[in-house]
């Protein structure tokens, strides 16, 4: 998947954006080299709604528990998590930071991922299974991608059988499709057995499509 923004993208790459994937990508190599048990790194630095809400008082964290809203985020739980995280957030990210500028698109970007966070841990405060990874942050800049370029067309890559067919397709109708696919998951399947978090999906992308007009300055704020 590749947008038109693309084609028209003359500069470097955007250095939040870059620097985003660059940490995932050594936090993810860490995860993997460290040593520590998985359970260990994930209830230690993810988000865990009964901790967050100190709903379970007696047990210790390494740290303040309010941090994990963070770190969670730079967490992944397998490549292909991190894989399609991060080319979810080269594909659009780019051209939502060039648009906003570098420090609004850092501030926009954690601003989603904590609003993705609360979408979920709220629906269960008593929960004990933490939470990772950028899907919820990122969700926001498909949100915000939405707003913006509504009316870019998307390369999009459809396998039938072994033969690949390639459309390009408005932004608005892959981005709708993707929005409407996670609220009917979040119906279908739990986020427990499925180990998704649809809620922090839905809140982050709607989290970007409310907020870019705040990062927006008010002469670009048309969309394209």
């Amino acid at each position: 998947m590749s947008s038109e923004q693309d084609q028209q993208y003359q500069q470097p790459p955007t250095i939040i954006t870059l620097g985003i994937i660059i940490i995932c990508s050594l936090v993810f190599i860490w995860q993997l080299t460290t040593g520590l048990p998985e359970r260990y790194i994930s209830y230690g630095f993810g988000v865990t709604p009964g901790l967050l809400f100190n709903q379970h008082p007696t047990l210790i964290h390494p740290f303040p528990v309010w941090l994990t809203i963070f770190s969670s985020m730079f967490l992944h739980g397998s490549w292909l998590h991190l894989i399609g995280n991060m080319f979810y957030l080269w594909v659009f990210g780019r051209t939502i930071e060039d648009r906003i500028g570098h420090i609004r698109f850092l501030v926009f970007y954690l601003l989603c991922g904590v609003i993705a966070v609360f979408s979920h841990a709220l629906l269960d405060i008593q929960s004990m299974i933490p939470m990772i990874g950028a899907s919820g942050a990122i969700s926001g800049i498909l949100g915000a991608y939405l707003i913006l370029y509504p009316q870019s067309r998307v390369l999009i890559i459809l396998p039938l059988i072994v033969v690949f067919y390639s459309y390009w397709v408005p932004a608005w109708i892959v981005l709708l499709i993707w929005f409407v696919w996670q609220v009917a998951a979040a119906f279908i399947y739990d986020a427990q057995q499925s180990g998704i978090a649809w809620a922090a999906h839905i809140g982050g992308f709607i989290a970007g499509m409310v907020f870019i007009w705040l990062f927006t300055p008010a002469q670009q704020q048309k969309p394209n």
